[in-house]
């Protein structure tokens, strides 16, 4: 069962008048850092990455300050992290990167920001929604299990699942989609044990768990 456009768009409507400006929980002040805090995300939440990029980012604010950092440098700040060895080397290839092929900038193309170290889709619309205003959608665990749960856009991976996403969401909506359905998915409609009855579209989920529906 897909749901209804008509669905679809209440959905997002709901989730505007409740948030009209939803915003990232991860703490940046510049594109660089933002891509960098996205890149530690990963496997990592948001809350622990929160924790550990104010000593890294008042060490290293630019991409030629943490390039000098060196990995083992990053890795003393990263360390609580999961995968922080690989993310350290990764931010020590992307700092490079940037440095040596974008002038110590964050691009503002997906073909470029996917040719850095540690930099995947997902990421790569992370930032380029945040920074650049596109109407992207970043497909993680949230967005996924959600876009299959409420039968919004349901797909078997993460592109098909983004796609569906950016062809069924009404254009007014799709600046803000991606983060309301993260917030969703983080506070509400959790992996286990989703609080239906705190639910803005409870109404309107078709999920079979839904006592609501």
């Amino acid at each position: 069962m897909m749901l209804s456009d008509a669905a679809v768009r209440e959905v997002f409507s709901r989730f505007q008048k409740a948030e009209p400006e939803p915003r990232t929980e991860l703490i940046y002040h510049n594109p660089f850092e933002l891509l960098v805090a996205v890149v530690l995300s990963a496997q990592s939440t948001d809350v622990a990455v929160n924790k550990v990029t104010p000593g890294l980012f008042a060490e290293a604010p630019t991409p030629s300050r943490m390039l000098a950092l060196g990995e083992a440098g990053i890795r003393r700040h990263i360390a609580s992290l999961g995968l922080y060895n690989s993310k350290a080397k990764n931010l020590i290839g992307l700092c490079r990167r940037l440095i040596e092929v974008f002038d110590g900038k964050v691009p503002d193309q997906r073909s470029d920001l996917e040719s850095l170290p540690g930099v995947g889709r997902k990421t790569a619309n992370v930032v380029l929604n945040v920074v650049f205003g596109q109407p992207t959608m970043a497909v993680d665990t949230h967005l996924f299990r959600l876009s299959n749960r409420m039968a919004i856009a349901p797909g078997k991976t993460p592109l098909a699942v983004e796609k569906g996403l950016l062809k069924r969401i009404p254009e007014e909506f799709l600046q803000h989609a991606h983060h309301w359905l993260i917030l969703h998915g983080r506070y509400v409609c959790t992996a286990r044990n989703p609080k239906c009855s705190e639910c803005l579209v409870n109404d309107l989920c078709p999920w079979e768990g839904n006592p609501f529906y």
